[in-house]
């Protein structure tokens, strides 16, 4: 009997919408402590480990956390372009009035933060990180939204998800344009050119999805030896994968499903055990004041929550959209706050906007210490605006 109800409660915890954050915020633990513990140059040593196979033809042979960050990251991107698309077509984006309101919000959300991160990093060596406050966290924003409750309107949730959702493809856009060098446009012809096989595929209505995946592994590995981020093949392999407006599951949902438990609890768990490991020196509390640091930290705490606040109000005094069903200007506020937990995108961005490992390390702090203010405030804020009637909006 207690083996039955440990496995029930084991079971009820992996299909609980927080469990995936309540592990990647575990792995968050684990990697810090290794770092900073005995084991530090061991790990660092395991992660710098060669794995694959190359030959004067192949060249697949990258460490074991270039596999992480550019392989199974680009499984990630994959999920978020399904998501994208699946949005598009039947979700939360599919119409301008449903859309208007958490595009909006996005783009505030993401050009405040990177206009602070400039204006401190103006003339720096750090200038180039602009994007690493732009982005949102899925994971750990929803699953912090998902630990409240009842205590907020069941929309805000939704309209957390679309804006968090157009960020990431917003994040995807920079990335694509602005931290890619070295272009080889033969690779690149080669991807475009399986990318429109792809999509002819989806005109004949096959539904196969090996017809899509098979070729989305070479797609990743031209786009990956052409100097774009390789993460960008997951991105546009999910948009030529079937779907449909209907209930009847698409080839798209099917594949979603398959992905959603590895992405969670694997793929982005991983990601944050190989790059939260932050060995942490002295100068690092200094780093904190630093460009680099007061503008990650500004950008993600400061600047999420008064732009998507800002846009909110420029949206809703338009006409352009209104506000989730229930909600009130202080849960937008929460939800601005929320956003900030950049993560898993920003940690993301800043690997590919600094060479210098200090800079690394110290972007990565910065993250994490941004991060968890934002997410702090975010819950204690939401946590506490229940049935306020002085902030109806």
């Amino acid at each position: 009997m207690p083996l039955s109800i440990n496995l029930t409660v084991f079971k009820n915890f992996f299909r609980s919408g927080s469990a995936g954050g309540i592990i990647l915020f575990a792995c968050v633990i684990i990697s810090l402590i290794i770092a900073n513990s005995p084991l530090w140059k061991d790990f660092e040593a395991l992660l710098a480990t060669p794995l694959g196979y190359e030959n004067s033809s192949i060249h697949l042979r990258y460490s074991l956390q270039l596999w992480i960050n550019d392989g199974l990251m680009a499984i990630f991107f994959l999920m978020v372009g399904l998501e994208i698309k699946r949005e598009l077509v039947e979700g939360e984006l599919s119409s301008v009035k449903k859309a208007a309101l958490p595009i909006l919000c996005a783009v505030g959300g993401a050009c405040v933060p990177a206009f602070i991160y400039m204006m401190l990093n103006k003339g720096e060596p750090t200038a180039s990180g602009w994007g690493i406050p732009m982005a949102t966290d899925i994971a750990f924003a929803l699953a912090i939204i998902t630990l409240l409750g009842k205590r907020v309107p069941a929309s805000l949730k939704i309209f957390l998800a679309a804006l968090a959702i157009v960020d990431d493809l917003m994040a995807i856009l920079v990335i694509a344009l602005f931290y890619s060098s070295d272009l080889h446009y033969m690779n690149l012809i080669y991807a475009a050119g399986i990318f429109l096989i792809l999509l002819l595929f989806n005109r004949m209505g096959i539904k196969n999805l090996l017809f899509y995946l098979i070729p989305g592994l070479l797609i990743w590995y031209f786009v990956h030896h052409s100097g774009i981020h390789a993460t960008i093949a997951g991105v546009l392999t999910a948009m030529t994968v079937p779907t449909n407006p209907t209930a009847t599951e698409s080839p798209l949902e099917k594949l979603e499903h398959m992905l959603l438990k590895p992405v969670n609890f694997i793929i982005v768990p991983l990601f944050a055990l190989s790059n939260t490991n932050i060995h942490f020196e002295p100068v690092m509390l200094e780093g904190l004041l630093s460009p680099l640091g007061l503008g990650i930290i500004a950008g993600l705490v400061i600047g999420k929550p008064v732009g998507i606040l800002l846009a909110s109000w420029i949206g809703t005094k338009t006409g352009i959209g209104q506000l989730p069903a229930n909600a009130k200007w202080i849960h937008i506020v929460g939800v601005g706050l929320l956003a900030g937990i950049g993560f898993t995108m920003s940690i993301f961005i800043a690997l590919l906007s600094f060479i210098d490992p200090f800079l690394v390390a110290e972007a990565k702090f910065s993250i994490l210490v941004g991060s968890i203010l934002s997410g702090t405030l975010g819950y204690l804020l939401l946590s506490r605006t229940k049935n306020r009637q002085q902030f109806a909006n």
